[in-house]
């Protein structure tokens, strides 16, 4: 193997890597544990995800903002690591 294949070959390794070790976005399912440690962006889309999957419809953007904020707010309360975002209440 060239030096040159084995470079791209690890770097398409390390890619594959550090994909795997992201959150996956999988809506109303993300469990608190999850979308705490995800960023904005992630979290964002886990509950424009789980309101889709809802009410069949993409949600507009301050309802995303204001689900995403009660979501957090359950998860750092009365939701267990193990509780579901689908779980928090929200409209």
């Amino acid at each position: 193997m060239t030096r040159s294949a084995r470079v791209l070959f690890s770097g398409l390794a390390m890619g594959v890597m550090l994909v795997g070790c992201s959150p996956a976005v999988m809506g109303g399912d993300t469990s608190c544990k999850d979308f705490r440690g995800a960023d904005q962006q992630t979290q964002e889309e886990a509950v424009a995800k789980m309101l889709k999957d809802e009410k069949g419809r993409n949600p507009a953007t301050l309802e995303t903002t204001g689900t995403r904020l009660s979501v957090l707010a359950f998860c750092q309360t009365v939701g267990t690591q193990d509780s579901k975002i689908k779980e928090a209440p929200h409209l």
